[in-house]
């Protein structure tokens, strides 16, 4: 993450983006010049965001041909709080599935649910999308808003 900005700084930030088991919303481009966006589960690492999907999503395409995204990753519930920001995402294979198994985890719980067992079936090809952030900002309105 290059360079944030708003009510938290960086360490705040990556604690938020740990913790949080919020879908990231992605917007991207379509190659008729158009907007796309989506919610994905995801993981922080190493000052990436990091998602899984098939192989064969429609956003895998888009991504291949236009790597620029926005996202956005906030609370549903008062307080209000969250990261958005820019960057560039890079798709490669997930081929031992490491990335969605953690997602899973992450999400689920386990890998024991028919869900949980539908993603990760080995005919499923799944890719993996990191995300470079080139700018954040941060929001946290526990202040005004109670809570926190």
């Amino acid at each position: 993450m290059d360079e944030i900005t708003g009510d938290w700084d960086r360490e705040r930030t990556e604690q938020f983006l740990d913790e949080q088991t919020i879908p990231v919303r992605l917007a991207t481009h379509t190659p008729a010049g158009g907007l796309w966006m989506l919610s994905l589960w995801y993981r922080y690492r190493d000052g990436h965001v990091e998602c899984a999907t098939g192989a064969n999503a429609t956003v895998v395409g888009y991504l291949r041909e236009n790597a620029d995204i926005a996202f956005e990753i906030s609370t549903n519930d008062v307080p209000y709080r969250g990261v958005r920001g820019a960057g560039t995402a890079a798709v490669a294979p997930d081929k031992d599935k490491t990335v969605l198994r953690d997602l899973v985890e992450r999400y689920l719980g386990d890998t024991d649910s028919k869900l949980a067992r539908q993603l990760l079936s080995p005919e499923r090809e799944e890719v993996r999308i990191r995300i470079d952030v080139d700018r954040a900002y941060t929001w946290d309105f526990s202040d005004r808003m109670g809570g926190g």
